[in-house]
């Protein structure tokens, strides 16, 4: 298919022509990192029956819908020196810069204790931990037929709940395995299949899974839809806790698959931020902490209705603010240290600079549940 191209997102610079962006992937892109900050901004909110219900319906799909696409991006990821090289300078070293700052952050302004930095990721670092051993899993995947890899990935996620532990949030990495093999699997055939099913079935879809979390709202734990809790925390029937994951799964791929119906091909402004989700992603949960520090939820406790509409009218403002091209030109330099330093070095030596598409900020990026109190 010509529309779609893996090189939206190179894991490794590239001396070749680079192709024209496909909108669509963009545009499906940015809208899932705004709701990452909105998601993350709900987390403010008063526990009430329509925030709940909005919150699980929200974190029933986008979290599977962005690892869907993270997989489907990293489908030429190999064991080479120059892509592990470019796997650890977009990946490891953001991780390494961002988790400290937030460790930081916390312990500065909000008081709160540092423990197991780096090795149990701090809010909302676990998804970069989970793309660095994703991205490394990739060429096994690979390597086995589709269906043979869907079943590893379903069940290693189904057994994953049964043991606790938070080293690098290893629970999630594989309780959403599921979903970035699943992008790695598809063909461009069936995303193009995918892309001309008819807008109704995507409205369709996306109400069924709003249906679904009004009927479970005190029925499914919350907690369920993190993919990071062992069984036993949960339910105390493994089997039946098997089963639930299953249909969490389900749903998920459900609210996805939707999602992706109604993502518009217009290429317009909103599909050129969605170069920058990885810029959005890292630098908004400062901004979500600030706000838990200088008490907003005592506020929007006190102002339900208008606390909820302020706070996402806000959330989306922040994610269009921090993707503008000028804020995330001057913010990608934390993004990519070594990649700015190494651009900066070979235009004052007069060589040439790296491309554009080998900056960080294409990387698909992805939310947690909100923050680690």
């Amino acid at each position: 298919m010509a529309t779609l191209r893996t090189e939206a997102a190179p894991l490794a610079p590239t001396t070749r022509a680079l192709p024209t962006r496909d909108p669509w992937f963009d545009n499906a892109k940015m809208a899932l990192v705004t709701l990452v900050v909105v998601g993350h901004s709900w987390t403010l909110l008063p526990h009430r029956t329509g925030t709940d219900t909005a919150y699980d319906f929200l974190y029933a799909w986008h979290v599977p819908a962005f690892v869907l696409v993270t997989g489907y991006l990293s489908r030429r990821f190999a064991w080479t020196p120059a892509k592990l090289g470019a796997l650890v300078r977009t990946v490891a070293v953001p991780y390494l810069v961002f988790e400290a700052a937030l460790a930081w952050f916390r312990y500065q302004v909000g008081g709160v204790a540092l423990d197991d930095l780096f090795t149990d990721p701090h809010w909302p670092m676990w998804y970069l931990a989970a793309l660095f051993f994703w991205r490394l899993a990739t060429p096994a995947f690979r390597a086995l037929s589709a269906g043979s890899a869907l079943l590893v990935a379903v069940t290693l996620s189904l057994l994953s709940g049964l043991w606790d532990g938070t080293v690098f949030d290893h629970a999630r990495i594989l309780g959403l395995l599921p979903f970035f093999v699943l992008g790695l699997v598809l063909a461009d055939a069936d995303w193009q299949r995918l892309r001309r099913v008819p807008l109704p079935f995507g409205v369709a879809g996306l109400g069924a899974v709003a249906a679904l979390a009004w009927w479970s709202r005190d029925r499914v734990p919350t907690e369920w839809l993190y993919y990071r809790s062992p069984y036993g925390e949960l339910e105390p029937d493994p089997v039946r806790a098997m089963a639930i994951r299953l249909g969490v799964l389900a749903v998920g791929l459900l609210g996805a698959l939707s999602f992706f119906v109604l993502v518009p091909r217009v290429r317009g402004w909103f599909a050129t931020l969605g170069a920058a989700t990885l810029v959005v992603y890292l630098f908004h949960g400062f901004f979500v902490l600030t706000a838990q520090y200088q008490g907003f939820g005592d506020w929007t406790a006190e102002h339900v209705v208008l606390g909820f509409a302020v706070t996402t009218v806000a959330a989306i403002g922040l994610a269009l603010a921090l993707a503008a091209p000028p804020v995330a030109r001057v913010l990608s330099y934390a993004v990519d240290p070594v990649g700015k330093l190494g651009a900066l070095t070979r235009r004052a030596g007069g060589g040439p600079s790296a491309p554009s598409a080998g900056r960080p900020s294409a990387t698909p990026v992805l939310p947690g549940p909100g923050p680690r109190l």
